[in-house]
């Protein structure tokens, strides 16, 4: 039987979290056997896309019904159309949202923010995330089926191109019990979760008036810009841009801290990050700890002077 994965879009448009998620159903699939079907709800991006990373079939559902975004509507969606016993999502917003929902509708094991390919499928057995981000564990799913969201950044984007077929299904769900007045979405910005790369600042900018130079760095790396808590809190940046453990949890490969002190709740947030680079002129800044590389001193010299000379490499 086919592993099934939801391949997440944004207005029709696939993204790297949903690539992703197909690299490693493909893996999974691999390791029994087995195809990879993909689920997406209203696509306008050609299904060749999928193919490239190794979904043998694709199904795209097509609802108008489903135009903004409902979880319960989502599930029941997937449900009708998904029959496979291992089913996979993106650990994205929405993608986290769906799954639980239809782990009961299903009566399948869910287990969350994987980071690994399975290490074994009799039983499921696999890594994941656990103690918000600061521990791991092997989670066993017992029952018919099992439904992941697997962590983004993790497990990689992998090319496996396959020959594929697409197949249509026009659905009408009921949704009743929830109606979705609209839909706002930000633009014209990296999204946290997918970045490769985050520059992010706290309270040792001094004012919102002074985080040019951290967007200016930002844009020079083709970062995404973040914050910690008590910035978006007085409102120097958007609530959008934080991280940590009541904000984002974010796993990009380079993570840039510059003036925060690095509470447990913060790095709950960020300690999946493959290389953390840590800008502080407190010398006993908790954040040093957790950093693979440290720098002590004054981010209004610092900053300025590191963006100038990955400019002038950069040519």
């Amino acid at each position: 039987m086919a592993v099934f994965v939801y391949a997440e879009n944004i207005n029709g448009v696939y993204k790297k979290a949903a690539f992703e998620a197909v690299s490693y159903a493909k893996a999974v699939a691999d390791q029994a056997g087995d195809t990879v079907t993909a689920i997406s709800v209203n696509p306008t991006d050609t299904s060749d896309i999928l193919y490239k990373y190794g979904a043998t079939n694709v199904i795209n559902i097509k609802d108008e019904g489903l135009k903004n975004f409902s979880a319960k509507a989502y599930a029941q969606a997937v449900s009708e159309v998904a029959g496979g016993n291992i089913i996979v999502f993106p650990h994205t917003t929405d993608a986290s949202s769906v799954a639980p929902m239809l782990a009961v509708m299903k009566n399948y094991s869910l287990i969350t923010n994987v980071l690994e390919a399975p290490e074994s499928q009799s039983p499921f057995q696999v890594k994941r995330k656990a103690f918000s981000g600061k521990g791991f564990m092997h989670a066993k799913a017992e029952g018919t089926g099992v439904i992941i969201t697997v962590s983004q950044n993790a497990f990689g984007v992998k090319e496996n191109s396959v020959s594929g077929s697409e197949e249509v299904k026009n659905l009408s769900v009921a949704n009743e019990d929830t109606k979705v007045i609209s839909h706002e979405q930000s633009s014209g910005k990296l999204d946290l979760k997918e970045a490769e790369v985050v520059v992010s600042a706290g309270r040792g900018m001094k004012g919102p008036e002074n985080w040019g130079m951290v967007e200016d760095l930002a844009n020079t790396l083709g970062a995404a810009t973040a914050c910690s808590k008590p910035v978006s809190d007085i409102g120097w940046r958007p609530h959008t841009e934080h991280v940590g453990q009541t904000g984002k949890a974010i796993s990009p490969n380079l993570y840039i801290a510059i003036g925060i002190s690095g509470a447990i709740q913060h790095l709950a947030g960020v300690n999946s990050s493959k290389t953390i680079v840590v800008i502080n002129s407190d010398a006993e800044a908790p954040f040093f700890k957790s950093a693979d590389y440290g720098v002590v001193g004054d981010a209004f010299q610092i900053i300025p002077a590191l963006t100038e000379k990955i400019k002038a490499l950069k040519g």
